[in-house]
């Protein structure tokens, strides 16, 4: 993997040096635009409409606005010298229990590798966050942004994955017609609850694949090869208004096709019975 950031982690007056590595990767297919009279793909170009001519990137500099069509203009070296000093360091402030942070928080993943010195401060880090089960809570800057960033260990690797500040996450009280009082009918209430058991399984991540982007794969294989493309069956759906009737068929399906646990190759319903039928029999029950 490419090397993308090199510095060091710091708690109190130890530095752990690191290599960062991206942790994902977007998979998604790229379409380019085309013109349909020639098959040219088109390019974007940058233009100032006041000069009416395409401008150099050396002519370029970054501008607030802070009033309407009223800018003050930064160069890249003074906003470059803002975020100096911190560039290279990863600096754990806190260390919490990763159930406090919900995942609203959370951005993206890097993982971080040894560097080519400070290998023992760097399994030191790891084992000790492994053992406390704590992750840190690190300030940390990156391409001159600043963020902060959860530290913890994922399987024998140190990862970083950077969060956002408080004040960038929106209110809950923002979001539209949310109900005052959460009022529910009990039958209705029992039914989603058994929906939700039935349909309990342990994480098995490599079971969910990406259905559009393997639609799409296909359908560029079969234009490259000349073929006739044939639009899939729309799947058809059974307009459920009454919410007891949409449970009941929903429970009825999941009995048709019981949910598999891929670990055990067994229902977790079932299994539940099955545990339950052997307890009352060595009980007498």
């Amino acid at each position: 993997m490419h090397t993308m950031w090199k510095g060091a982690i710091s708690f109190g007056l130890v530095h752990v040096p690191v290599r960062m590595f991206a942790a994902t990767e977007d998979k998604d297919i790229t379409m380019r635009y085309i013109h349909k009279v020639c098959s040219t793909p088109l390019s974007y170009v940058r233009t100032c409409p006041t000069c009416n001519k395409e401008v150099a990137w050396e002519e370029i500099s970054r501008g607030y606005e802070y009033e309407p069509g009223r800018f003050v203009l930064f160069e890249k070296e003074e906003l470059d010298g803002l975020a100096a000093e911190g560039t290279r360091e990863i600096k754990i402030l806190d260390f919490v229990d990763l159930q406090e942070i919900d995942p609203v928080y959370f951005q993206k993943t890097y993982y971080l590798g040894p560097g080519d010195t400070g290998t023992n401060a760097y399994s030191l880090l790891l084992e000790s966050l492994r053992q406390t089960g704590k992750i840190g809570i690190a300030a940390v800057t990156l391409r001159s942004k600043s963020s902060l960033a959860a530290i913890r260990v994922i399987d024998r690797c140190i990862a970083m994955e950077t969060i956002y500040f408080p004040d960038e996450i929106r209110s809950i009280n923002q979001v539209p017609n949310l109900p005052e009082s959460v009022q529910v009918n009990e039958k209705e209430l029992n039914m989603a609850k058994m929906l939700i058991d039935q349909l309990t399984t342990p994480f098995t991540p490599d079971k969910y694949k990406d259905d559009y982007r393997a639609a799409l794969t296909k359908m560029i294989e079969q234009k490259i090869a000349g073929e006739e493309i044939s639009a899939a069956p729309e799947t058809k759906r059974t307009n459920v208004i009454d919410l007891m009737a949409a449970l009941q068929a929903s429970l009825d399906a999941t009995k048709a096709s019981p949910v598999t646990d891929p670990g055990t190759g067994t229902t977790p319903g079932k299994t539940k019975t099955k545990t339950k039928e052997r307890k009352q029999k060595r009980t007498g029950a």
